[in-house]
């Protein structure tokens, strides 16, 4: 990808204040882009604004709840009169609640739908509506290895995940029928150093945290650069993502076995957990805290399998070489027999 391609670009982020969200605005940035930023803090979002522009972009924030499907089409149409026609639409915004089935309340369960799942639906639907009659554009759903294996204490997220990949499987689908030249990508995730672990809605008795191998947000910002810009039908990113997803569909009861011992504890710290924290469910918590969470020391700033995805033709290319290569030397050693 040139470092120019996404200069003067016009790009829409949602949940663009915290974690791979505002990592991802950092990014769009550095290549000269115009970003909106989507998110309901304003606080927040000034911050965000003020570190893109400092990184070489140009920035907007409208404070925007994704669940509403209103104030997202009221977004969109502030970005074009703003910055001009968007070409990239990033779905990123979410919520979500630790805790056994048992202890989530109905209410919580239509929140974190509405907002991870449903934020993702108006998100896309108000990039189409745009990007349609000038058949061009770029819409990226950010989702995660949970969105294929679910785990336990986080069924509200793993099921709006889920839903978001059959939802994104059919609009697929439907532009590839169209014959439409309106780029799609869904980005899988693995566990990521972001901000969520601080203001997540959690009743377990310790204190959250991301379960496997952590990444660094900045790494779920370079998947999301590439995906906008190439019609891949999805991007794993993490060896711990294939792992996630392969293996759940060769063995899903082994998966289910290996979850029930390990996943309890490998989503909880050793630290007691405040009863009293606030959390981020029904509102935004006051103040802001950056792009990355607390777990820096065990986060990875890179990911082969990334790297390969990204890199795949080459690879492709440069294996085919080695075998012809290889093929030739072959006869050649049994024509001197």
């Amino acid at each position: 990808m040139h470092r120019n391609y996404y200069r003067n670009k016009v790009v829409v982020i949602t949940g663009a204040t915290g974690g791979v969200g505002r990592a991802t605005a950092h990014a769009f940035g550095r290549h000269g882009a115009k970003v909106a930023l989507l998110a309901r803090s304003s606080e927040q979002l000034q911050a965000t604004r003020q570190e893109v522009e400092l990184a070489g972009g140009t920035a907007i924030g409208i404070p925007t709840d994704v669940s509403d499907p209103q104030q997202v089409e009221a977004a969109a149409d502030r970005v074009e009169n703003i910055l001009g026609p968007i070409d990239v639409w990033v779905n990123n915004a979410m919520v979500s609640v630790f805790a056994p089935v048992s202890e989530i309340k109905p209410e919580e369960y239509r929140q974190v739908t509405e907002v991870t799942y449903l934020g993702q639906v108006y998100g896309t639907m108000a990039a189409l509506k745009r990007m349609r009659p000038r058949n061009h554009g770029s819409i990226v759903l950010v989702g995660s290895a949970l969105a294929y294996r679910g785990i336990p204490l986080q069924s509200a997220y793993c099921g709006a995940k889920h839903g978001i990949e059959g939802f994104y499987d059919s609009l697929r689908c439907e532009l590839k029928h169209d014959r439409s030249h309106i780029k799609t990508c869904m980005v899988q995730l693995p566990a990521m150093n972001t901000t969520q672990f601080g203001w997540v809605l959690s009743r377990l008795p310790r204190q959250p945290k991301p379960m496997g191998k952590i990444y660094q947000p900045e790494v779920a910002a370079k998947a999301i650069l590439f995906a906008a810009a190439h019609n891949r039908r999805s991007i794993w990113v993490g060896a711990s993502t294939y792992e996630a997803i392969i293996g759940n569909k060769f063995s899903p009861s082994y998966a289910d076995q290996v979850l029930a011992r390990s996943g309890y504890a490998g989503q909880q710290t050793d630290q007691p957990e405040n009863e009293h924290r606030e959390n981020n469910v029904w509102k935004p918590v006051e103040g802001d805290r950056g792009t990355h969470g607390g777990f820096a020391n065990k986060a990875s700033n890179k990911s082969l399998t990334l790297w390969a995805a990204m890199h795949r033709n080459a690879l492709l290319v440069a294996a085919i070489g080695i075998s012809a290569a290889a093929c030739l030397l072959t006869s050649r050693k049994a024509g001197s027999r």
